[in-house]
């Protein structure tokens, strides 16, 4: 069963990281409204963000960036290091490209402008939880650019992966879950997570979702692993 069909089931499970009471609880009541979403904690900051959510362990983490103490893409690498399987979904007022760009090679899988309405919002934390890139119309094309730009240049680093990287990094691209992944090949959530960091150091990449992108490019997701 894929991460996406287990998600299907139940309701999102919803961290919210920022550091206004008030917004936190308007997102709240955005996301529980039509009973999709569930938020089962929150954050006022970046340090915080980290801790609660490797105890919580959503489906996903909706952060804004300007956050008191750590940078937010630092607990967006973070979290995204520490619990592969949570998706991160931003929420911001910044649509400046290094803001964006750093966020999503931090890990995020989306990135929300704040005046996105209600309904917007609530679809995104669904798409995001069901393994789907989210980015605001006027941040779509930016990324996407970006993301050309590393594929067009990773011919030589896919040259060096070995069969076994190759397999994952095709399943990977499928959409599947490390766990999934693991049970797939016969392997530990570990040693995925190690193949994991070695393609990406060979590839240039940084983050799984960059690395999905790179394989989706590739056509590497209509490639039935052996």
């Amino acid at each position: 069963m894929t991460e996406q069909a287990r998600r299907t089931d139940r309701p999102v499970r919803v961290l919210v990281v920022d550091d206004h009471p008030m917004w936190r609880d308007g997102v709240r009541a955005d996301l529980e409204a039509d009973g999709r979403s569930r938020v089962v904690a929150e954050a006022a900051d970046a340090e915080a963000a980290v801790d609660v959510a490797v105890r919580e362990r959503p489906d996903v983490v909706l952060m804004d960036l300007n956050l008191p103490g750590l940078p937010g893409t630092t607990a967006i690498r973070r979290i995204a290091e520490r619990l592969p399987d949570t998706r991160l979904l931003v929420l911001s007022a910044s649509a400046a490209e290094p803001d964006v760009l750093e966020a999503v090679k931090a890990g995020a899988s989306g990135y929300l402008l704040k005046n996105a309405t209600g309904a917007e919002l609530s679809e995104a934390v669904q798409q995001v939880a069901g393994g789907e890139p989210v980015f605001s119309p006027s941040l779509a094309a930016l990324v996407l650019g970006e993301f050309r730009r590393v594929a067009a240049g990773g011919d030589e680093g896919e040259q060096q992966l070995t069969e076994r990287e190759t397999e994952v990094l095709k399943l990977v691209a499928r959409g599947y879950a490390y766990r999934e992944i693991a049970d797939r090949l016969v392997i530990s959530i570990r040693t995925v997570q190690n193949h994991v960091q070695s393609i990406l150091r060979k590839l240039q990449l940084n983050g799984r979702y960059e690395l999905m992108r790179y394989a989706i490019h590739r056509g590497l997701d209509r490639d039935e692993p052996e």
